[in-house]
């Protein structure tokens, strides 16, 4: 790995950032392995190596591609185990170095997650959304200048008649669009200047992602990355120099493309035809949030079941799979009981009521027995929750008030 190293060096040294984006500003970096840290550009330990990079020891903070904040200071991080080649591992760096941009600008149109929880999955609006992007995807492969806008145009007005029953949902695919699509953006940008094949990666990969029904329908938040993509594209040849004011606008990449004139057509309220394929697609995202479900349900082991008042306090909504009723919070969830919170981070079920945070059953699976009390149980790793509780075998039944 150290050859990678001395070349993000010499590549982010002599490589012109702002061609990829105008004034881009580079903030602090790690490439990481298993086991050690190798930081770049870092405030505190700038005048150490100047112009190379320090080693530390991994800490658990360095978990996958992403920005953080290290003592103080943006850092954006990737995984070097990942890449088996240069100019995926430095693409992957760009792409999480603009994130780190973003932050120095001061981005503030991120989207509100709930809306992901809450994202309804019906054949309606998936159908639509399939046309959608469809459109996106013809108008950016399109050479013929009439033709190009009328995709534009269908695109547009499908995306408006969306909006017509789910406002509050289509502004959080507007705003995951606004803040990823740039990223994935200046990820390619990046890749191109490694890479030959980066015009063929357009449609053959990021393309994929974008017309993929059963991709985009099972994980709308990611599928939102390739939209936002396009859309810059679009952009791009449409309006050169848009990138020179998007940090000072509040509009996102769809508010932009409306500014292109082309006036869509107003589509009918009528029935929407659901195509085989939508179905398939919605039934399939269906049984994938079944099957997590049921395989966290039918694992074995240590199991406590907490029935009665229980107040979410605070999760991870980007880890979350929601399905009638039941949120399976994959990352951690803090709660309230009995007037005490409890932070537990490990997956668990909760069983939900009007809304997300009023929970009346949350399902823990445990690595250690429960310390029993009396009057109430000890759970490793979450705390003392007092109730009134029954066992058999390996399960534990806890009432709460």
């Amino acid at each position: 790995m150290k050859p990678y190293l001395d070349q993000i060096v010499k590549d982010l040294t002599k490589t012109n950032l702002k061609r990829y984006w105008p004034n881009f500003e580079v903030v602090s970096y790690a490439l990481y392995d298993k086991n050690s840290v190798y930081l770049f550009n870092h405030p505190k330990y700038e005048n150490i190596h100047p112009k190379s990079y320090n080693i530390l020891k991994r800490e658990e903070q360095f978990v996958g591609n992403t920005i953080i904040l290290y003592e103080g200071y943006p850092m954006a991080i990737a995984d070097m185990e990942l890449y088996e080649d240069y100019e995926g591992l430095f693409s992957i760096l760009a792409h999480e170095l603009f994130h780190g941009y973003q932050y120095i600008k001061g981005e503030n149109r991120f989207p509100d997650e709930i809306m992901g929880i809450t994202y309804p999955l019906t054949k309606e609006n998936a159908e639509l959304r399939n046309r959608e992007r469809q459109n996106l995807y013809d108008a950016l492969l399109e050479t013929n200048f009439s033709k190009k806008t009328q995709y534009l145009n269908d695109f547009i007005a499908l995306r408006e008649k969306r909006a017509e029953g789910m406002k509050e949902h289509l502004t959080y695919e507007n705003l995951i669009e606004t803040v990823e699509g740039p990223a994935w953006y200046v990820e390619l940008k990046a890749y191109s200047e490694k890479s030959p094949l980066a015009n063929d990666l357009i449609f053959k990969n990021y393309g994929k992602h974008l017309i993929d029904k059963f991709d985009s329908t099972s994980n709308i938040r990611r599928s939102c990355y390739s939209s936002g993509l396009f859309m810059c594209l679009l952009l791009d040849e449409f309006s050169p120099s848009w990138k020179e004011s998007f940090f000072g606008t509040d509009a996102t990449l769809f508010d932009l493309i409306k500014l292109f004139n082309i006036k869509p057509r107003k589509l009918p309220l009528e029935d929407v035809e659901i195509s085989p394929e939508t179905e398939e697609a919605v039934n399939f995202a269906v049984k994938l949030r079944q099957k997590e479900l049921e395989e966290f349900e039918e694992r074995t082991g240590i199991q406590l079941f907490i029935e009665g008042e229980i107040t979410a306090l605070s999760f991870d909504p980007m880890n979350i799979i929601a399905l009638e009723g039941k949120l399976l919070h994959k990352n951690y969830i803090k709660v309230r009981i009995n007037n005490k919170e409890y932070l537990v981070q490990q997956p668990s079920l909760a069983f939900c009521k009007d809304g997300l945070k009023n929970i009346n059953k949350l399902h823990l699976l445990l690595k250690d027995i429960p310390i029993e009390n009396g009057d109430s149980l000890t759970v490793p790793g979450v705390g003392e929750i007092n109730g009134r509780y029954t066992k058999q075998e390996n399960t534990f039944y806890l009432i709460v008030n």
